[in-house]
């Protein structure tokens, strides 16, 4: 099976110019861990919760929220993002996408055509599709 056949490809994604504050505000509302980074059409980057509590440690350092707030909107995605990405293609086999997963203990792999986002896959999608394979979909 192909990485292609399992990824979801209405990616959410924010520019590498959006405010920290955005990606905090993206991720909370929709649950999302991940999101990819896009410099117009070229994939950046990507963010992540774990990043995001970095960003956070403001408050842990006794700023109140709105302090907080003010500094996340301040930072800009491309200061916090992660700028080296491990990626696969659409062509991929699942089960070698999930072993990069593993081995390099990361919890999504974004699908590109040259620098080109088409896609996302997460620890999620992988887990739904071995479901499926076990009940015999």
């Amino acid at each position: 099976m192909k990485v292609k056949e399992v990824m979801v490809k209405e990616v959410a994604t924010l520019d590498v110019n959006d405010e920290l504050s955005l990606a905090n505000d993206i991720m909370r509302l929709g649950r999302i861990r991940h999101l990819p980074v896009v410099d117009g059409t070229r994939l950046a980057g990507i963010i992540s919760e774990r990043d995001l509590f970095r960003s956070s440690l403001a408050q842990a350092l006794g700023y109140g929220s709105e302090a907080t707030r003010d500094l996340m909107k301040k930072l800009r995605i491309k200061d916090v993002m992660v700028p080296k990405v491990v990626t696969v293609s659409p062509e991929t086999e699942l089960c070698e996408a999930t072993k990069i997963m593993v081995e390099q203990k990361i919890g999504c792999l974004p699908v590109v055509e040259g620098e080109r986002l088409v896609g996302l896959i997460t620890e999620t999608d992988i887990l739904c599709q071995y479901v499926k394979e076990c009940a015999g979909e």
